[in-house]
């Protein structure tokens, strides 16, 4: 494996599904603004700490902040002063987890992570990239501020939204992740070729590197063709479901597929790109299916 840090799962439906909780706006991030809160997310990376230790590789802790940003924040009462606040407060309490667990992992990083502006399935419309930049620039400083080694943003479907938080990152020095969703063709929700878009953003504002999220690796191999854009692919947060993202948004139950079948339905996407360093779970995943990819996973014992 090139892959050398291992990252959480899908934070969000498991704490709806799994773990009964009710998360407005699909957002975690105030969880980190209470005790109980705090409590949750601490068992749920520890889980994950668990699975690095097993397999001897560093973790790279990243923040419960997808939603973090001032229109979903607005919906649920945070200002930017409140968001601020607890963007530096997520960071700070990865930190405190990995320092809990220091004399255990082999290494680890902290990540803030952010998220689009809008809905995360649906095409942006094309989003104006100083725009972009201006919007998202307070979340990235106060990742900053508070110490973080990177920023990964997750389920962007625009370049132009891309090409923003690049800037916007660079402005504040801080390495910058871009992620992208695929449809089930491997393509942008708009229609456009994942390799064009990671294409465009490179040719403008180039990143620490891309990362493909919340698509099932079956419809990540649909963009595969061997160009020279996988190379710059250097992580992977897959979804356990084979189903749309309409499908997902619909879906009442818990689409959590078969662990193993997962880690092997992934493997050709670790050969397609050779220079992957961070590998996860998105939708629908949890410790089961991370562990399985790195060769880790409990499986039970066969009775003689």
């Amino acid at each position: 494996m090139t892959h050398q840090l291992l990252t959480d799962g899908g934070l969000e439906t498991e704490l709806i599904f799994n773990r009964g909780l009710d998360l407005p706006e699909f957002a975690a991030f105030p969880l980190v603004d209470t005790d109980e809160g705090r409590d949750t997310l601490r068992s749920y990376y520890a889980a994950y700490v668990r699975i690095a230790v097993r397999a001897q590789v560093p973790m790279l802790l990243e923040t419960p902040t997808w939603r973090a940003n001032p229109d979903h924040g607005a919906a649920l009462g945070y200002d930017a002063t409140a968001l601020d606040r607890l963007n530096r407060r997520s960071v700070e309490l990865m930190n405190e987890i990995a320092n809990e667990h220091d004399d255990e992992l082999v290494g680890w990083q902290v990540g803030g992570i952010l998220g689009p502006r809008g809905d995360g399935y649906l095409a942006a419309g094309g989003v104006d990239p100083a725009e972009a930049a201006s919007y998202h620039r307070p979340q990235l400083a106060a990742f900053a501020a508070a110490g973080a080694d990177r920023a990964t943003v997750l389920t962007l479907t625009d370049v132009g939204e891309g090409i923003g938080i690049a800037r916007a990152a660079a402005d504040v020095g801080l390495p910058v992740v871009i992620g992208f969703t695929v449809e089930t063709d491997g393509r942008l929700p708009d229609g456009s070729p994942l390799a064009a878009a990671i294409e465009a953003v490179d040719a403008t504002a180039a990143p620490s590197y891309f990362l493909i999220n919340c698509a099932h690796p079956t419809h990540i191999t649909h963009a595969v063709d061997d160009g020279a854009w996988q190379q710059r692919i250097g992580g992977l947060r897959v979804n356990a479901s084979t189903m749309s993202h309409a499908e997902l948004d619909v879906a009442e139950e818990l689409d959590d597929g078969d662990p193993a079948r997962l880690a092997t339905d992934q493997l050709p996407l670790l050969t397609a790109f050779p220079n992957l360093e961070v590998l996860g779970g998105c939708c629908g995943t949890d410790a089961r299916h991370v562990a399985e990819m790195w060769g880790v996973g409990e499986r039970p014992r066969a009775v003689s």
